[in-house]
């Protein structure tokens, strides 16, 4: 259903959300997570249909409130999260998805930050905790700004990166503390890299 949606949404919302993905090539093949930053409820919409392999998508519960939402949320591979409490069935199914070769998107930052210098809000713990227990690359992707209909926008993929020296750690706080801080400045690299070759090009 996923890849029906995506021939029949993908030119209205080419045209109604102009969008550019640079760095494809950076996705590899088979399990990874792809942390980004977040700046609307479109951020996944506007990715996957500007990529064709199905990707999973942490998504926070009450965007699961209705039927219906639920229902397509599902089908374009949305995990259910609740935000407020340790979410083992989301941590199960998040797992089994990069056990099994797929590709997870998660948000880190935890909510939706859309401010001027579109910098990073804080970065949780999830993709450093989820990357070191299943032993997966974490690619970092930067959107450039909240997506707005008619307005031109870019999605940078940067390159791949590990959390390979924390495999054999015990994964406490400040384990997890350490290898998020890395998250971290990978995806601000990623920040900077996006908004300097953008400056450039004016």
């Amino acid at each position: 259903m996923l890849h029906l949606a995506q021939f029949f949404l993908y030119l209205p919302f080419k045209i109604l959300y102009p969008t550019k993905v640079i760095g494809k090539k950076n996705l590899p093949k088979g399990s990874c997570i792809i942390a980004s930053n977040h700046t609307s409820n479109l951020d996944a919409v506007v990715f996957a249909l500007n990529t064709w392999e199905k990707k999973y998508y942490l998504a926070k519960k009450e965007l699961f409130k209705k039927k219906f939402n639920a229902f397509f949320l599902k089908k374009f591979g949305a995990i259910k999260i609740d935000r407020q409490t340790s979410d083992v069935s989301a941590i199960k199914n998040s797992l089994k998805v990069l056990k099994n070769g797929k590709k997870l998107v998660i948000f880190p930052e935890g909510t939706r930050v859309n401010n001027e210098n579109m910098e990073l809000g804080q970065v949780k713990q999830g993709v450093s905790m989820f990357a070191i227990k299943a032993k997966t690359q974490i690619v970092p992707m930067f959107l450039y700004r909240r997506p707005k209909m008619f307005r031109r926008n870019k999605i940078f993929i940067g390159k791949p990166f590990s959390l390979d020296e924390f495999y054999d750690k015990r994964l406490d706080n400040e384990t997890l503390s350490q290898a998020t801080l890395i998250v971290e400045e990978k995806m601000n690299e990623l920040r900077e890299f996006a908004l300097n070759s953008l400056t450039m090009k004016k």
